[in-house]
């Protein structure tokens, strides 16, 4: 081929662009130093009789406030000093040096006015800075101040971070002189939290008396609106006879006939405080002909057994609200529909879930597949039923949501799989869930109604049939992941779809698992509950072990729990204990047949 030829062929040389950023952090530094040099200076800002000599172009380029008043017909446009008002001197010598410079420097005793300047003057990343500083250094000597600064401008991640951490640490908090600061309105809403970690109501009592004696004049009058907050259906009779009696209310004579009104009147839909209850797993008891629900809390001590009336095999899910629901499968005439109930934890007693004959739907099943396993997760306070048809050529996963304003389920988008199937589990992690097996993983995103494939766990398979089942459960970001006979434990990490080996059980001698592992997560802790027999031990058939999972020693640690009768065959309804908070008077006070057992008081 000629010469000639070959040019004309050639790959056209295309253009590229170059970013010099040596130039960039230049330009920057250079216009610092007219500044300091008081070079080409434009107008001047004078703030609280303070003058900053400044570039016009500079703070347009800057902050869309200044744009406007440089860019528009407003006096200001023209003028060679413009007086800024509702601004600190000090904290716009701040914001100027961060203008020029880049550099912004944050303190605890400067942040709330410098958040205040960077709101006027429109400078986005000086005022979600404050934002970041303010929620990394909320703590107790911190936490009513920011919360008042907070609910001033409006910043929910501040304002719900301060809530929350006074909630958390509500009888500390209560007893400080800032917490006296608060007006009745932040009181209220702060005593008013189902959130509040107290053990008694009584605590709730102490504090607003400390609020009104702080300034007692001023405060008397708001004792009958705020007392509608506290809890007396919590509190024994000796409790709210002393509360009528107490000073504050007896002289309170323009109100006292409100104040005892709201509190015989003793609300009684208003729940126990989180610091009230107690979380606790729930089990079932398969063999007795009345079924029987256990609640259990092995760190505590504690097993509670209750007589119940929802059938075995429902499906479980407790949501974020502590909402303890139940996906009943119809028998009968009702044969192969599903209903909702709900547990009503002030009775102890399963009822309707509030839901129209419309969220009932029929079950949905092919015939052609092996088994079908179903289990009820929430994400992001939806609840999904999900069915996975298993068979020996293919697996199909099917997926329903229900839409409590329109009171129906939904279809979701189905999942199929070709090759053959044993088992499967699902599980909620974030704002996704994800579908498994011991060589394949699935993502469900639920504001997408999409699936994408993700790594799998990839358990070896032995001969025995049992060793392929995965159970799985979700801590944090994390999916911890364990075979039938708990011999093989891996962690799934969300964020890098990664697996790495977890150690597993440590056979403490001849025991083998009679049935599947469940895990649960009992005060943010993975746990695993085992079933399990020894052939060469004298005594009951089976014994139950608790292990609870020690991250950071990788290690699991034998909680030695004392069920109340071994001869009985404890399960959960579902792969993953059920755990919910508890209040344990409810149970007590319920009208069926409760036993407490266990070291702790009841």
């Amino acid at each position: 081929m000629a010469a000639a030829d070959q040019e004309t062929h050639a790959s056209p040389v295309r253009p590229r662009s170059y970013q010099d950023e040596s130039y960039q952090r230049g330009f920057l530094g250079a216009v610092e130093g007219l500044q300091k040099d008081g070079i080409l200076q434009d107008v001047v800002l004078e703030v609280e009789g303070r003058r900053f000599p400044c570039h016009r172009l500079v703070m347009a380029a800057a902050s869309p406030y200044f744009r406007a008043m440089f860019t528009s017909d407003m006096a200001e446009s023209r003028q060679k000093t413009v007086v800024l008002q509702g601004l600190d001197a000090d904290m716009f010598e701040e914001i100027l040096s961060y203008i020029y410079s880049g550099t912004l420097h944050v303190s605890l005793d400067r942040v709330q006015p410098l958040y205040q300047a960077a709101d006027l003057l429109q400078l986005d990343y000086v005022r979600d800075t404050c934002s970041s500083y303010m929620a990394m250094n909320v703590e107790r000597s911190t936490c009513v101040d920011l919360y008042k600064i907070a609910e001033v401008f409006m910043v929910d991640v501040i304002l719900n971070r301060c809530l929350q951490y006074i909630c958390q640490h509500f009888v500390e908090v209560s007893s400080s002189e800032e917490f006296c600061s608060l007006s009745v309105d932040q009181l209220t809403k702060i005593i008013s939290q189902d959130k509040l970690e107290v053990k008694e109501e009584t605590r709730v009592w102490e504090a607003v008396v400390r609020w009104v004696q702080h300034s007692r004049v001023d405060r008397l009058q708001h004792l009958p609106s705020i007392l509608s907050h506290i809890r007396f259906n919590l509190l024994t009779s000796d409790d709210t006879a002393a509360i009528l009696e107490h000073p504050l209310v007896r002289e309170n004579h323009g109100s006292f006939g409100a104040i005892r009104n709201v509190v015989q009147t003793r609300n009684p839909n208003l729940k126990p405080r989180l610091g009230m209850t107690t979380e606790m797993v729930l089990l079932s008891n398969i063999e007795t002909m009345e079924d029987e629900l256990l609640f259990m809390n092995p760190q505590e001590g504690q097993y509670i057994t209750s007589t119940e009336d929802i059938p075995d095999g429902t499906l479980v899910t407790v949501t974020r609200d502590n909402d303890i629901y139940g996906l009943v499968y119809g028998r009968g005439e009702e044969s192969g529909q599903f209903s909702m109930c709900k547990y009503n934890h002030a009775d102890n007693v399963w009822e309707g879930a509030d839901m129209s004959s419309v969220a009932r739907f029929k079950r949905e099943y092919s015939g052609m597949f092996t088994h079908m396993e179903e289990l009820l997760l929430e994400v992001d306070g939806i609840l999904y039923y999900h069915a996975a048809d298993l068979g020996e050529v293919s697996a199909l996963v099917r997926m329903k949501k229900y839409d409590q304003r329109m009171d129906q389920w939904q279809e979701c988008s189905q999942l199929l799989l070709d090759g053959q199937w044993d088992n499967s589990t699902a599980v909620s992690c974030g704002p996704y869930l994800y579908f498994l097996t011991n060589s394949a993983m699935y993502r469900y995103d639920p504001s997408q109604d999409c699936w994408c494939k993700r790594t799998p766990p990839n358990f070896r398979c032995h001969d025995d049939h049992d060793d392929r089942w995965v159970i799985a459960a979700a801590v944090g970001p994390e999916i911890f992941c364990t075979n039938f006979h708990f011999t093989k434990t891996k962690v799934y990490d969300t964020e890098s779809d990664c697996w790495q080996e977890l150690q597993s059980w440590t056979n403490p001698g001849y025991l083998a698992i009679s049935h599947l592992p469940s895990f649960f997560i009992l005060d943010n802790q993975l746990h695993i509950f085992l079933q399990t027999y020894d052939d060469y031990k004298q005594g009951p058939l089976y014994d139950y072990k608790v292990y609870v999972y020690d991250r950071s020693a990788d290690a699991w640690r034998d909680l030695k729990a004392t069920l109340p009768n071994v001869k009985k065959d404890y399960h959960t309804r579902v792969p993953v204990c059920p755990v919910a908070r508890i209040y344990v008077p409810y149970l007590k006070g319920a009208q069926k047949h409760i036993t407490c057992y266990g070291f702790k008081p009841c």
